[in-house]
């Protein structure tokens, strides 16, 4: 199947602005060029391959400025057959060596890859449920209209981003990487919104929010009326989460912010300080502490101290202020419960004493308050923050948060000589 190419000398000048070239070498490359693309040219009429290579040779000659109109194509003329190509120019002007690339250019495949941002929120979709009906639930459409979709743009990447025979389904390797960058593209394009939102001074629409166990029950009651009071249209969805998963979902998008203990460490995640949180102890009686009215940490022994089970960052804490992580073992009994009520009753049955955070202890019936012991100057706190994305999607909404909720706690918490106890694992 030799093709013949015949390239008439107004289209090749010799030499090219000075530069002499192999006409030869030249004419080879771009048979080659054609020989590659014989495929794509076998599926076409003569017309279609006609109006493709003009067009396209009228857009280079337009975007190098040796084209300004189709006047300047005189005729061209492809026959499918043998692939005789006729190129005739009037008005063609090359500079140095831009007679060979525009031959060159013309020839090339072009490779158009068009996505948007609704396919890639279905991916992310499907990335996040690993499966087509879930993920198509989400976004409100039909599992065919979701599966076609992503089937389409897969097809124009040539790549598959999932690999469906997998149950649940999972993400290829090239798959991951893609997703990665769907969630930067997905992020930027919400910030358009962002934009827009914060000109016209609007505070409203979905925020998704996440916080921590040891935190919920006692702040979520004291600012949640005063928020939804104060700004209507923001539809909060509030979920309960561990540090560790709230640091997940934040990167993957899931939540838009949440409130947690920190500093974090964290170069992907920004936090706002709320508040100071004192530690308080809960001494029962017959304790070795119960004479004291106040406690310090050196007063603490790891081993005589009832705790969280794993995954609470208050139990870190703890562990932290203690200074003695290394030396815990539950060797004793296994605690399961991740709640205060059950530490306290623990507590008041002899098995230990207890560290509470100090907002839990406002709602202690009067019998339990008498148990409690402040700690020293400077006294051990643990810092409240509202966390997100670096992104910082949604602001508007976040620092309408930090506002309300200062304002609240601020009545409550008036403690000034503190020290922050890291709540991440050492």
């Amino acid at each position: 199947d030799l093709l013949k190419l015949k390239v008439i000398d107004e289209i090749i000048p010799e030499p090219l602005g000075g530069a002499h070239r192999d006409r030869d070498l030249m004419l080879d490359n771009v048979r080659k060029s054609i020989s590659e693309n014989l495929d794509q040219y076998k599926e076409m009429t003569s017309e279609d391959i006609m109006n493709e290579r003009k067009n396209k040779f009228l857009k280079i000659g337009r975007n190098d400025g040796f084209m300004n109109n189709a006047d300047d194509l005189s005729n061209l003329t492809i026959k499918k057959n043998n692939f005789d190509i006729i190129l005739k120019s009037k008005k063609l002007i090359f500079g140095i060596g831009a007679g060979l690339l525009l031959i060159a250019f013309l020839f090339l495949k072009s490779i158009t890859i068009i996505m948007t941002i609704t396919q890639l929120n279905y991916v992310l979709a499907v990335a996040e449920h690993q499966n087509f009906t879930k993920a198509a639930q989400k976004v409100f459409v039909t599992q065919p209209t979701l599966s076609m979709q992503i089937q389409k743009l897969e097809d124009e990447l040539d790549i598959q981003i999932f690999d469906r025979g997998k149950k649940p389904i999972e993400l290829t390797d090239v798959g991951r990487k893609i997703v990665a960058q769907a969630r930067n593209i997905v992020n930027e394009s919400d910030r358009i919104k962002d934009i827009v939102d914060q000109q016209k001074g609007y505070i409203g629409g979905e925020f998704k929010i996440g916080v921590i166990p040891t935190i919920m029950p006692t702040l979520l009651p004291m600012f949640l009326s005063n928020f939804t009071k104060k700004y209507p249209k923001v539809k909060l969805s509030i979920e309960e989460l561990h540090t560790e998963a709230i640091i997940e979902q934040l990167k993957e998008g899931h939540i838009d912010a949440a409130i947690a203990a920190t500093p974090l460490e964290d170069e992907e995640i920004k936090e706002r300080v709320l508040y100071f949180e004192p530690f308080v102890g809960y001494v029962p009686n017959n304790h070795r502490l119960q004479g004291k009215t106040k406690i310090d940490p050196t007063d603490l022994d790891v081993e005589d101290i009832l705790l969280l089970q794993d995954g609470h960052c208050f139990k870190d804490g703890i562990l932290n202020l203690c200074k003695m992580a290394d030396r815990y073992e539950e060797d004793r009994f296994s605690l399961q419960s991740g709640s205060f009520e059950t530490l306290i009753k623990l507590s008041n049955e002899g098995l230990g004493m207890t560290l509470l955070p100090y907002l839990h202890t406002l709602d202690l019936r009067d019998q339990d308050k008498s148990h409690l012991r402040m700690f020293t100057d400077p006294i051990p706190a643990r810092e409240v923050s509202i966390i997100y994305h670096k992104s910082e999607l949604k602001m508007q909404i976040i620092e309408a948060l930090q506002s309300v909720i200062a304002g609240v706690v601020k009545g409550a918490i008036t403690f000034q000589n503190v020290q922050i106890i890291s709540p991440i694992s050492k």
